[in-house]
């Protein structure tokens, strides 16, 4: 084991210390050094920031002035420009007032003469409107006088509803496109094939109220029948049991109407060789009383149809109607069709007759151009024409017409075919 000498050991403690005094010296005065750094500094700003205070305050004591001067600059400059708007406002409204003032009061005037001819006016109108009310209300009460006597004569007069149910047909059966007389007959006698009128076996005439030809061989027969007064009744009752009673009556007044057209049995009177139905349309015009009837009876219909009487509104003929219409609209068609085919044919057979006159005038035009060219050659100046024998009667003495001259006669060649005429002979004693 080897021991330190004692003389090395106190060299290396005194290194030793001689290292850690510098180290804590180095130590110390780099602190001390970093505090006098942030004082100056802390200085330096403090020192900058009251410069800044100072100039920041400056210039605002500045601006302040600046702005109080401009404000009474204003102040005063406004307060001039007021006075002397002031005192021209003061100057012009003495005219402008008058100015104003002065038509205004002429309208107001003209207003006033206006209102005061208005009231007389509207008092005058007033006065007509009132005595034409009065007689609007007298008009009225006529009118209504009118229409109730009208409705007494129309629920008691039967002939006056027959007429009216007729009148409505009518009008119906031109509303869908028909002619009367072309596709209808109204109040027609029924007539048999040779003209004859038909009796019935009462040895009365069969004119029902409307024979509607379905085509050009069938025809249906249309009775109109209103039955209107016990309806009229019922709609008017004023208790359930006077309603009972009237709408009982309205349902046996249409029955009592099927009864009577299956009794006068239009259809069998209808004779070759138009085609019968075996049905007749009882028409009644007035939809609500037929449907106010079905409704209390909904078989009345079918019973009805089961007699060969088929009841119809003014709707439901209006379908069947047109319906008809398109079968004569059908018909027309194949009529102008077969209008077109005579057409057609006769057009034709036209055609042919001009074809055999247009050869014949053909062969005419080629006799004349033939007979043209035969005439033509006896009209040229040469060979056997007549131009040369103008030319030799030219040459034995015989003039041209000044008129008509022959200019062809200058190209007429006469010494070829010349002839010597022959001496006259000698007559002997």
């Amino acid at each position: 084991m080897r021991y330190v000498n004692t003389k090395d050991m106190v060299y290396i403690l005194s290194l030793l210390c001689i290292v850690i005094g510098l180290l804590a010296g180095y130590l110390y005065g780099k602190r001390t050094a970093g505090k006098d750094y942030q004082v100056h500094t802390q200085e330096l700003l403090d020192s900058r920031q009251k410069a800044y205070d100072d100039m920041l305050a400056a210039q605002q004591a500045k601006f302040d002035e600046t702005i109080a001067k401009v404000t009474a600059q204003m102040k005063s400059a406004t307060e001039d420009m007021l006075k002397r708007r002031q005192e021209e406002f003061a100057a012009s409204s003495n005219t402008s007032l008058g100015q104003i003032v002065t038509p205004l009061k002429e309208t107001i005037d003209k207003m006033k003469e206006a209102m005061k001819e208005n009231t007389i006016k509207q008092t005058s109108i007033s006065s007509e409107i009132k005595t034409q009310a009065e007689n609007m209300m007298r008009q009225s009460a006529a009118a209504k006088e009118s229409a109730d006597e009208l409705t007494r004569v129309f629920r008691h007069a039967g002939r006056v509803q027959g007429e009216w149910g007729e009148i409505i047909l009518d009008e119906l059966l031109e509303s869908q496109g028909l002619t009367k007389g072309v596709h209808y007959e109204i109040q027609s006698t029924i007539r048999d094939a040779e003209g004859d009128v038909v009796h019935n076996e009462n040895d009365r005439r069969m004119r029902p109220d409307v024979i509607l030809h379905l085509d050009q061989k069938r025809d249906v027969i249309i009775d109109s029948k209103v039955s209107l007064t016990a309806f009229m009744d019922y709609v008017n009752a004023d208790n359930e049991a006077d309603r009972q009673k009237y709408l009982k009556a309205h349902v046996e007044s249409i029955q009592k109407h099927v009864k009577d057209l299956v009794k006068k049995d239009y259809s069998s009177y209808v004779k070759p060789p138009k085609v019968k139905m075996d049905y007749v349309i009882m028409f009644v015009p007035n939809t609500g009383a037929l449907w106010t009837a079905m409704k209390a009876q909904p078989d009345l219909w079918r019973k009805a149809m089961e007699k060969n009487v088929y009841i119809a509104d003014e709707q439901t003929l209006f379908a069947a109607l047109r319906i008809i219409n398109l079968t004569w609209t059908q018909i027309a068609q194949a009529q102008n069709h077969e209008m077109v085919y005579e057409l057609a044919n006769e057009m034709m057979d036209r055609v042919g007759q001009f074809m055999d006159r247009y050869k014949a005038i053909g062969k005419a035009l080629d006799s004349a151009g033939k007979a043209y060219e035969a005439a033509g050659k006896k009209l040229e100046p040469s060979g056997q024409s007549i131009i040369q024998t103008c030319a030799k009667l030219q040459k034995l003495g015989a003039k041209q017409s000044s008129k008509n001259p022959i200019p062809q006669l200058q190209d007429a060649d006469t010494e070829s075919s010349e002839t010597e005429l022959p001496e006259p002979e000698e007559q002997n004693d």
